[in-house]
């Protein structure tokens, strides 16, 4: 059966992101010393406490990818916004009565905008760029609505569920820049995390560098922490946790738990077997991720037998085990071909959901059931999640589609996403996407065009994925002049997000070299450039075409000096061989 995930570029299975954010960089219970310390702010920090496994992999490239790519999101390295109470409110007046005046203002006051309005506009933002969260923010401001600290980081904490994390950062740096707000120490914690998934490593630890010293909490250290295990730069981050060991800045598991991400992604699985040692020895209790871990980095090594003995510990030290631990291990048993296993993982599962999980569980429990080729039990868990919310999100649609697509049925896919047409609020191209993935699936080429030119007619925008869709499935047919269509498609697209991988660029000019094209060589070179992805390699296959064709040109030179390349001697060759060789 062929497994796909969302969103990923390339040759790759595709990756379904159920969005909901995973908290390595953990906030904990409210502290008092969570602030930094200024005499004009009594007010304490209300923290926040999220810790919910984010994807599910749906590829099969290997017998353990699953749980692998499970944890891509449940090991990422997130924190949690905080948000602060308000301050104290004016004290009543000693007597009942109100003064006339105060009266008469109270009745001619304006409502209160709803904060979950600016949310809204924020959200409609897309993928606006640099500037736009600000404008949003200052138009709000001067329509009379509120700009509170602790609604503000709600709405970080929204859009970093969501990867927007640009816009989230600008939230963040409007709340200091343009209104003088301090950060709690968990903030900048918050604000650390997305300066690196933004401005890159360097800007992460010029930031760390600048805070004042109290400042420098276990919070901020492990946000710092998370930096390099996500980056996986291995030597900065042990080194970074031997210091957080020598000041004695833990909280928890935290520290144990980034690491061992770390090594999973260098696929290092004794270090991932030391550290659970040096838990034992440091007498730190396990918990939900930390098993989610080590399963995962046993069944990279095909060792089932060792899961199981991981859950009889976890249950003698009492540790609480949520959903997203048996849907690791519900993955893993299926990836094992344990059926009966699996299935009694999701029965558990399901046991664990709590109204506080929201859909994400639902929708792990579509995909999984669809790895088992389990359309009733599919349809079940569907038909849970329109009786138990009173609206089906995007991603829950989009969580229904997949496990469709899994199972081959267009017939379906189709009822969903008409129902989804008639009811969504936002448009979402990746369902647009997933409904052409299904029909290219089945060699349907014409009903997966129709289906965007309609989409097309109703306003809808694509992305470089729906490029790659069509562009992968002609390429597959051998059609390369209806591939180079495509890739000439993906210049147009907004910032020239699309971007090509060396192996389909290898492809197109093999094909237009042992075909003598040396017209759609050129039309392809000219893609190229416009994706910013021409050298000098690209041009010693379009002079081959050229030779191979017969094709003269005067010009090539000067626009290869024109694209900054370097006229190397394999290039200055082929052009001497063409007739140009001053």
């Amino acid at each position: 059966m062929e497994d796909t995930m969302i969103e990923n570029t390339g040759h790759q299975d595709e990756q379904i992101d159920f969005t909901a954010d995973v908290n390595l960089n953990e906030v904990e219970e409210a502290d008092p010393n969570d602030r930094i310390p200024d005499i004009n702010d009594t007010r304490f920090i209300s923290l926040v406490r999220n810790q919910t496994p984010k994807t599910l992999n749906h590829g099969a490239a290997g017998p353990f990818r699953r749980p692998r790519l499970l944890l891509r999101r449940l090991l990422s390295t997130v924190t949690e916004a905080a948000a602060e109470t308000p301050a104290p409110s004016a004290p009543a007046a000693a007597s009942g009565v109100a003064a006339p005046n105060a009266a008469a203002a109270a009745a001619t006051k304006p409502a209160k905008k709803d904060p979950r309005l600016l949310y809204r506009r924020l959200s409609a933002l897309g993928i606006a760029g640099e500037g736009s969260v600000s404008r949003v923010l200052n138009k709000w401001v001067r329509e009379g609505g509120a700009a509170r600290s602790e609604e503000l980081v709600k709405h970080v904490k929204e859009l970093r569920r969501y990867k927007r994390h640009a816009h989230a950062l600008e939230v963040m740096d409007w709340m200091v820049n343009a209104r003088g707000m301090n950060m709690s120490i968990t903030n900048h914690a918050i604000r650390l995390d997305l300066v690196y998934k933004v401005r890159g490593l360097e800007a992460a630890e010029n930031y760390f560098a600048n805070l004042p010293d109290p400042a420098k909490n276990h919070r901020t250290y492990g946000a710092l922490l998370s930096c390099y295990c996500s980056a996986k730069m291995e030597e900065k981050a042990t080194d970074l946790y031997r210091q957080m060991d020598e000041l004695g800045i833990w909280s928890g598991t935290l520290p144990i738990n980034n690491l061992m991400s770390l090594y999973m992604k260098l696929d290092q699985h004794r270090k991932v077997d030391s550290l659970f040692e040096e838990m034992k020895v440091k007498n730190v209790k396990p918990d939900n991720l930390t098993c989610c871990i080590l399963m995962t980095s046993y069944s990279a090594s095909n060792k089932i037998d060792a899961i199981e003995e991981l859950l009889k510990e976890m249950v003698e030290k009492d540790v609480t085990l949520g959903w997203s631990a048996y849907s690791t291990l519900a993955s893993i048993y299926v990836n094992a071909g344990q059926v009966e296993k699996a299935e009694s993982a999701l029965k558990k599962l399901e046991g664990l959901i709590s109204a506080e999980d929201g859909r994400q569980p639902f929708d792990f429990l579509m995909s999984l059931y669809a790895s088992l080729g389990n359309l009733s039990e599919i349809n079940r868990v569907w038909d849970v999640i329109k009786a138990k919310f009173s609206m089906v999100t995007n991603i829950s649609y989009l969580g229904m589609l997949h496990a469709l697509y899994k199972l081959n049925d267009i017939d379906r896919m189709k009822q969903i996403y008409m129902e989804w047409e008639s009811n969504y609020q936002t448009y979402d191209v990746r369902l647009t996407n997933m409904m052409i993935r299904g029909h290219l699936k089945l060699s349907m080429s014409e009903e997966a065009e129709t289906l965007r030119e309609k989409a097309k007619e109703k306003g809808a925008e694509f992305d470089s994925k729906t490029c790659e869709l069509f562009l992968d499935h002609y390429m597959g047919k051998g059609d390369m002049n209806s591939a180079l269509n495509w890739v000439e498609n993906m210049t147009k697209l907004p910032k020239k997000a699309g971007k090509l991988d060396q192996d389909r660029i290898y492809m197109f000019q093999k094909y237009f070299e042992e075909h003598k094209d040396a017209d759609s060589a050129e039309r392809f070179c000219n893609c190229l450039r416009t994706l910013g992805c021409i050298d000098g390699k690209a041009y010693e296959s379009l002079l081959r075409t050229y030779l191979a064709a017969g094709k003269k040109s005067c010009s090539l030179r000067q626009q290869i000096k024109n694209d900054k390349i370097e006229i190397c001697y394999d290039i200055g060759k082929l052009l001497k061989r063409l007739g140009d060789g001053r």
